[in-house]
Formats: C-alpha cells, sequence, structure tokens
C-alpha cells in the first residue's frame, strides 16, 4: 500500500518524460538495421559503385535477393573496380560499419561530460538543453537525400550519439534521485523498456511498405526527432530532483516542495534526513573527480563492478543481434528475416515489462546472474545450430530458438540492470564522475562490437556467438564473487557493503601475512 502512495501523477511523469531519452537510444540502436540493403544501395548511388542486379532493393528481401549464407559479409561480388579503388565495394562496407558504429562515438565523446552539465544546469534543464542535438542530428539524417547521404547520415548519427551519450547519463541520474527506495528498481528497469520499445517501434516503421523503402527512409531515419520535441516540451512540466536541490544547491524548502510533488501527501521528512546524512558525508568527501574515482581506494571495489556491469551488458553479444538481427536470420535460412528481426523486437519488449515486476522482488544480483547464464547457454545454442546448418535443416529452428531464448534473458537482468546499478553504488559525491566512467565504458563497448562484429563474423563465420559464450562465463563468474546486492538499501548501506567487503579483504591479508611470518 505504501508503494501506490508513493506513486503519484508527477512521479509518473517524470520519469515517462526522461526515459524518452532512451527511447530515442532505442529507436537509433534499432532504426538502421532493417533499410540496410536500401541505405547500401543509395551510398553505391552517390559513391558510384556499380551493383549487380541481385542485390536487395528492399528492406524486407521478399524477392529473395540477399546473400546466400556464407557470402563475405553482406555484401555481393561487384565488377572490377581496380582502376578506381574509392568505388571498391570495400569502401561501401567501411561507410556502412561507421555509419552503424559513429552513433557510439558520439556517446563516448558526450559520456564525460554528463556529470558537469548536470551539477551546472541541473538534471531537467540539461536534459531540456540537450534534446538541441537530438534534434539538429535528426534532422541531419532526415535531410540526407538532398546532400552527400553517407556524409550527413555520418554525421547525422555522430550528433545523435553525442545527445544519447549525454541522456544516457542524466536519465538514470534523474530516475534515481525522484524515485522511491521501494520503487528505485522498478522506475530504474523502465529505461530498458524504453531503449526496446524504441527499437521495436524503429523495427515496425523499417518495413519495406511502410518507411524502410527507397522513397521514406530518410523520414524513417530521422523520425527520432518527434520524440525529442515531446521530451522538450514535457520536461518543462517536470519538478527538479529534491536531492539535487538539497545537496548540491543547499535549497531546503525548493526541495521539499518538489518532494511532496513527486511523493504526494507521504511525509518527507525520512528522505530529508537520509539526504542530509548524504550531503554530510559528501561533505566530508568533497567533490570526486574521476581521477579520484580511480586512484582512491575507497570507491576501488565500486568502479570495479560498475565497469564490469557494463562490459558485460554490451560484450554480452546482445548488440551484435541488435545491428545484424537480419543478417544474423539470413544466415540461419529464415526466409523472411526482417520479421524475425520483429519478432525479436515483440519478445524483447515483453521481457523487459515483466523484468520489471521482477527486480524488486527477486533483487538486481539473483537477475544479473540468471540472465548471464541463460545467455550464455543460448550462445552455445546458438554457435551448434549455425555450425550444423549446412547438414540439418532443421538447425536453423534451433538457431533461431536460440536468438529469442538469449534476447530473453538479456532482458531478464543483463538488460536493464547495468543503467540504474551504477547511480545505486555510489552516494552523491562520487556518483556524477561514477556515472560519467560507465557511460564511457558502455559507449566504447557499443562502438567496439558495431564495428568489428560483422569483420569478426566474417572471419569466424559460424563459431562467432562462442566468442561471446566465453566472455559471458567470464562475466558469470565476476558477477558471482563481486555484485552485491543493492535491492531496498539505501546509498549508504550500499557503500557500507563495499567498506565492509574492504575490511574483510584487508584482515585476510593480515592473516595470511601473519599465518606467513610464523612459518618463517
Amino acid at each position: 500500500m505504501q508503494t501506490e502512495k508513493h506513486l503519484t501523477g508527477t512521479l509518473v511523469l517524470s520519469v515517462f518524460t526522461a526515459v524518452l531519452g532512451f527511447f530515442q537510444y532505442g529507436y537509433s540502436l534499432g532504426v538502421i538495421n532493417a533499410p540496410q540493403k536500401v541505405i547500401e544501395a543509395h551510398y553505391a548511388h552517390v559513391l558510384g559503385i556499380v551493383l549487380p542486379d541481385r542485390y536487395a532493393t528492399n528492406a524486407s528481401g521478399e524477392d529473395g535477393t540477399f546473400p546466400q549464407a556464407g557470402t563475405e559479409g553482406t555484401l555481393p561480388p561487384q565488377t572490377d573496380t581496380s582502376e578506381d579503388p574509392s568505388s571498391s565495394p570495400h569502401i561501401l562496407t567501411m561507410y556502412w560499419s561507421l555509419s552503424v558504429s559513429v552513433f557510439a562515438i558520439g556517446g563516448m565523446v558526450s559520456s564525460f561530460t554528463v556529470g558537469w552539465i548536470g551539477d551546472r544546469l541541473g538534471r531537467v534543464k540539461a536534459m531540456l538543453v540537450v534534446n538541441v542535438l537530438s534534434i539538429a542530428g535528426n534532422l541531419l539524417m532526415g535531410l540526407a537525400k538532398f546532400g552527400p547521404s553517407h556524409i550527413l547520415i555520418i554525421s547525422g548519427r555522430a550528433v545523435t550519439g553525442l545527445y544519447c551519450g549525454l541522456s544516457s547519463g542524466l536519465v538514470p541520474m534523474y530516475v534515481s534521485e525522484v524515485s522511491p527506495t521501494a520503487l528505485r528498481g522498478a522506475l530504474g528497469t523502465l529505461h530498458q523498456l524504453a531503449i526496446v520499445t524504441g527499437i521495436l517501434f524503429s523495427q515496425v516503421l523499417g518495413l519495406d511498405f511502410l518507411l524502410g523503402n527507397d522513397e521514406m527512409w530518410p523520414l524513417l531515419l530521422g523520425l527520432s526527432g518527434v520524440a525529442a520535441l515531446l521530451q522538450f516540451f514535457l520536461l518543462l512540466l517536470c519538478p527538479e530532483s529534491p536531492r539535487y536541490l538539497y545537496i548540491k544547491l543547499g535549497k531546503v524548502e525548493e526541495a521539499k516542495k518538489n518532494l511532496k510533488r513527486l511523493r504526494g501527501n507521504c511525509d518527507p521528512m525520512k528522505e530529508i534526513e537520509e539526504m542530509e546524512k548524504e550531503k554530510q558525508e559528501a561533505a566530508s568527501e568533497k567533490k570526486v573527480s574521476i581521477r579520484q574515482l580511480f586512484t582512491s581506494s575507497k570507491y576501488r571495489q565500486a568502479v570495479i563492478v560498475a565497469l564490469m556491469v557494463q562490459i558485460s551488458q554490451q560484450f554480452s553479444g546482445i548488440n551484435a543481434i541488435f545491428y545484424y538481427s537480419t543478417n544474423i536470420f539470413e544466415r540461419a535460412g529464415v526466409d523472411q528475416p526482417v520479421y524475425a528481426t520483429i519478432g525479436v523486437g515483440v519478445v524483447n519488449t515483453v521481457f523487459t515489462v515483466i523484468s520489471v515486476l521482477l527486480v524488486e522482488k527477486a533483487g538486481r544480483r539473483s537477475l544479473f546472474l540468471a540472465g548471464l547464464m541463460g545467455m550464455l547457454i543460448s550462445a552455445v545454442a546458438m554457435t551448434v545450430g549455425l555450425v550444423l546448418l549446412s547438414q540439418f535443416a532443421w538447425m536453423s529452428y534451433v538457431s533461431m530458438v536460440a536468438i529469442f531464448l538469449f534476447v530473453i534473458f538479456f532482458e531478464v537482468g543483463p538488460g536493464p540492470i547495468p543503467w540504474f546499478i551504477v547511480a545505486e553504488l555510489f552516494s552523491q559525491g562520487p556518483r556524477p564522475a561514477a556515472i560519467a566512467v560507465a557511460g564511457f565504458c558502455n559507449w566504447a563497448c557499443n562502438f567496439i562490437v558495431g564495428m568489428c562484429f560483422q569483420y569478426i563474423a566474417d572471419l569466424c563465420g559460424p563459431y562467432v556467438f562462442a566468442i561471446f559464450a566465453g566472455l559471458l562465463l567470464i562475466f558469470f563468474l565476476f558477477a558471482y564473487f563481486k555484485v552485491p546486492e543493492t535491492k531496498g538499501k539505501s546509498f549508504e548501506e550500499i557503500a557500507a557493503v563495499f567498506r565492509r567487503k574492504k575490511l574483510s579483504a584487508k584482515a585476510m591479508t593480515e592473516l595470511q601475512d601473519l599465518r606467513r611470518s610464523e612459518e618463517a
């Protein structure tokens, strides 16, 4: 009953508005996938690369012109272009890979400024300002047909990436600070729900009979600008974070006023007392820079956990499926790969909703571990299915089921939890720096996967997901031994867990030293 009282209209509006930033992030992740063939054909036209007639010109591959499984990358053999290296199909592959991955470069660059802009402008005003980047980036992509399309798309995705890098730090910061402790996990999971909803929207709109065709693809790429405009106007109605007002600015009465707006008739004094303790702690430890975050032993364990959960999210192999799912289904022998990709998006969304319901009951750590183990088993099954596909046609179904299970287990834990657990691991002092570092790590891994997966897939063939299976095993073992449970704990209680671990590790080291001295 107490939880229901805490879920007010203002809180719902604030969280919904904030996670629209993650909707745009998800849309940008998925939008480049379905119309790949159409955009590549347009690039080839602009660059003067002659493609054979059998090259697909629509997103669904209904004419059966997709390259067959086992061909090099996603491009068919080209006519002789040895006299003009700039017209080589390898140039086309490079431009396409850059179009996919430059989005993450923008995120990497801007993620380091999250803490600064969030503290300088405040959480709400910062989200307002950075929306300008989203609108500008989407305009560049929407106008791609009126200029050199490859340059405009790459530029537009880079600018949109700058926005998403800032947003992916500001949104968890704001949501964690406005959410009551009892709902922090469930509301934090909405980040991932917004991402997968954005991916699903982009996949459906990317169908060739909607926007994924030669006429409408610029509109498809630039459409998330509508969400940016909606978020801009809704942010004008959202209260600033009471935690930011109280701890950073010392505006006690304004913090109480905003807290009452967010909590309704609940007595705000308990949260005010918690903020006061956190403020005193932050005052005693001063502002923490990124350098101090890495050099101080006080934060070392929390930083390692924060970075590893981000690495495990990206290097789990999930973005390989998001970016190249149509191509993966095609290699698995699926006749209509784009519809299978949309099926992945639907499953993605449904199980993210389920994870919202589970995260406060089962806890962060147990869901994270269960998700990693399920993904590990699915990656092995996917590898077996792809390897044996040439011998047994029914192995295509094994691969398909494995892909769906892979996505399901990702949404159980490794998908949503890294977005909000970093904000839970740190108190107000080091939180902005920690979120910036974790965000940079996430985007860097995103870029590596987006840029390299197609080449690695061509090199390793059906064994590519065996690499991810090995990484998932490492991530599972790390999480089992190092990741703490944060469910229902205040920021100070979570910090105390790391202090106890540090003391116990120190005591163990001293005991080992004592034993060695006695033996000597």
